[in-house]
C-alpha cells in the first residue's frame, strides 16, 4: 500500500512549520483517538503522540515523523493497527504519506572558528599530543556485566533498546548522535549505555570507548584546570570513538564545563564519532543548561525508558534468580513484582536480600520472608491476588463452572461473570492486557478493553451493578494471601 511504501521513496526531508493544515489537524486527532483504545498507552505515547500532521486532502494524509528510523519501526511494529484505523477514519482510498523531520543543527562558521581554535587541527603540536593519547593507556570504565544479553527487553524500553544496540553496531554511522536515554532513577539507564560500549569494543566496532559520569568529567576538568592540562584533558576525550557520558543533568550551572563539553561534543561530531548520554529527563526540561548545548542534545534520538510492567518485572526477577541458580517460588516472584513497581535496582535489592536472609539464617525462601522484606523497602504492602484468585471469586458468585469463562460461552450469565473477571484482574492484578486476556481461553486485547468498557457503562448507570462490584472486591479481599 502506498503509504508504507518502501522506505527510500518516503524518506523526504521537509522543514518543520507552523503552518499546519487544520483538516489534517482534526483528521489525525480521530485517527489518535482510536490509537489510543488499540495500543497500551506506553506504546501511544512513544510511537504516536510525536508525529504531527502537515496536510490533508481527499486522498492523502501527510504526517511529520522525528527521525527514519522513527518511520522504520512504526512500519515494522505497527502498520496493521495504522491501517485499521486509517480506513475506519479515512477509508479505502486514502493514504497516509511520512516525511521526516529535517530539524538538527549545523555548525556554523562561527563554531567552525571556535573548533579551530580550541582542538588546534592545524597545528603539529596538536597532532603530537594526539599520538601521545592515542598510544597512552586508560580503562573504559565499564562493568562487564552490563551487557545487552542481561538487560531484559520490555515495552517500556523497546525504542532506547533498539537504538542503543543499533548504535552499538554502528557507532557514528546511524541517524541517532548524539543518543540520549532518559528517564528515572534505577530504570536501567547505565546498564544500557554501558552494554553499548561493551558491545562496541567487544565486536571490534570501535576501539576506543569511554564511560564517564557528568560528575567526574566535571571534577577531571577542574583538575586540568588546576595543573595547566586542559589541552590534554579535551585532547583525551576528543580522540575517543564512542563518549559515553551519564547523568548530563549534573552539568547543570556550571558554565565552563559546559563550553569544554561543547566543543568535545562538536569535535567528535565532525569526526563522525559516537555520543551517548544519559539524563532523568529529556534534554529540553533540563535547566541551567546553554541552549546550544541543549540543541546538541537535541539533534540525534532522544528516548525513554518507562517504570517496568508486571511481566517485566517478573522477567527480570526470575532472571536474576537464574543468575544465581536459585529456584524461587512463582508466587514470591510475583508478591515482589506486584508491589516494587517503579525502580528496577529496588526490585532487585529484595531479590538480593531475600537470598541473603535465607542463606545467614539458613531458612527456606518463603513468602512470610518476602513480605518482611517488601515492607521495609516500599512501606505498606499490596494484597497478592492471582487472575486465578479473581476467576473463582466471580464464578462462585455467579455459580457457575470456573471453565465457563475460559471457554467460548455466549450464555448471558456467563459473559457478564467474564467481563467482571477481566475489569477486576485490570483493577487489582496490574497484569496488562495482553496477558488477561491469555488467562480467558487466550482472547484479544481489545475483548479485554470491551469488557472494562461495558462494565464501567453498567456501573455509571445502574446501582445494581455497582453494587455487584463492591460485593466481589469485598470477596476477593478475603482470599488475598
Amino acid at each position: 500500500m502506498e503509504q508504507f511504501s518502501e522506505p527510500n521513496k518516503i524518506k523526504d526531508i521537509i522543514e518543520p512549520s507552523d503552518n499546519v493544515d487544520n483538516q489534517a489537524k482534526e483528521v489525525w486527532a480521530r485517527c489518535l483517538a482510536l490509537l489510543s483504545t488499540k495500543l497500551s498507552s506506553q506504546t501511544f505515547k512513544s510511537w504516536f503522540e510525536p508525529i504531527k500532521p502537515i496536510s490533508y486532502s481527499s486522498n492523502q494524509l501527510v504526517l511529520q515523523v522525528p527521525s527514519n528510523f522513527f518511520h522504520e519501526w512504526i512500519e515494522e511494529q505497527y502498520s496493521p493497527v495504522l491501517n485499521d484505523v486509517k480506513n475506519q477514519v479515512l477509508g479505502n482510498d486514502c493514504a497516509i504519506k511520512f516525511k521526516v523531520n529535517s530539524e538538527g543543527f549545523e555548525v556554523t562558521h562561527e563554531d567552525d572558528e571556535n573548533l579551530k581554535n580550541n582542538v588546534k587541527f592545524e597545528n603539529n603540536s596538536y597532532q603530537r599530543d594526539e599520538i601521545k593519547i592515542l598510544n597512552k593507556p586508560y580503562k573504559p570504565v565499564l562493568n562487564e556485566k552490563n551487557t545487552f544479553e542481561n538487560f531484559i527487553k520490555g515495552e517500556s524500553n523497546q525504542l532506547a533498546r533498539a537504538a542503543a544496540y543499533a548504535v552499538a553496531n554502528n557507532p557514528g554511522g546511524t541517524q541517532f548522535n548524539p543518543l540520549v536515554i532518559y528517564g528515572d532513577v534505577g530504570l536501567g539507564k547505565t546498564h544500557l549505555i554501558q552494554a553499548i560500549g561493551n558491545h562496541a569494543i567487544k565486536t571490534g566496532k570501535a576501539q576506543r570507548v569511554i564511560y564517564v559520569t557528568s560528575e567526574v568529567f566535571t571534577l577531571e576538568f577542574v583538575d586540568a584546570i588546576q595543573k595547566d592540562k586542559v589541552n590534554e584533558f579535551s585532547n583525551f576525550y576528543r580522540s575517543m570513538d564512542i563518549l559515553i557520558v551519564d547523568d548530563i543533568q549534573f552539568f547543570e550551572g556550571k558554565d565552563k564545563t559546559q563550553d569544554n563539553f561543547f566543543h568535545t561534543f562538536n569535535t567528535l561530531y565532525q569526526l563522525g564519532k559516537q555520543i551517548v548520554l544519559s539524563s532523568d529527563k529529556p534534554p529540553k526540561e533540563l535547566k541551567g543548561l546553554n541552549e546550544r548545548l541543549i540543541s546538541r542534545f537535541q539533534s540525534g534520538l532522544t528516548a525513554d525508558i518507562q517504570p517496568p510492567d508486571f511481566e517485566m518485572r517478573v522477567a527480570i526477577l526470575k532472571k536474576k534468580s537464574q543468575q544465581y541458580n536459585l529456584e524461587i517460588p512463582q508466587d514470591i516472584i510475583e508478591f515482589i513484582a506486584i508491589n516494587v513497581t517503579s525502580n528496577i535496582r529496588q526490585l532487585e535489592g529484595c531479590l538480593h536480600s531475600l537470598i541473603a536472609i535465607s542463606t545467614i539464617k539458613n531458612l527456606p525462601i518463603s513468602l512470610e520472608v518476602a513480605k518482611e522484606i517488601v515492607r521495609q523497602v516500599v512501606g505498606e504492602i499490596k494484597t497478592h491476588i492471582t487472575i486465578e484468585d479473581i476467576q473463582r471469586v466471580v464464578c462462585q458468585y455467579f455459580d457457575i463452572p470456573e471453565n465457563y469463562i475460559r471457554a467460548k460461552n455466549r450464555k448471558q450469565e456467563v459473559v457478564i461473570a467474564r467481563q467482571y473477571a477481566m475489569y477486576l484482574c485490570k483493577e487489582i492484578t496490574n497484569s496488562s492486557l495482553k496477558t488477561i486476556g491469555l488467562h480467558f481461553g487466550g482472547r484479544d486485547h481489545s475483548t479485554v478493553i470491551h469488557a472494562i468498557q461495558t462494565i464501567e457503562d453498567l456501573i455509571s448507570s445502574d446501582q445494581k451493578y455497582a453494587d455487584i462490584l463492591q460485593v466481589l472486591r469485598n470477596k476477593i479481599k478475603l482470599v488475598a494471601k
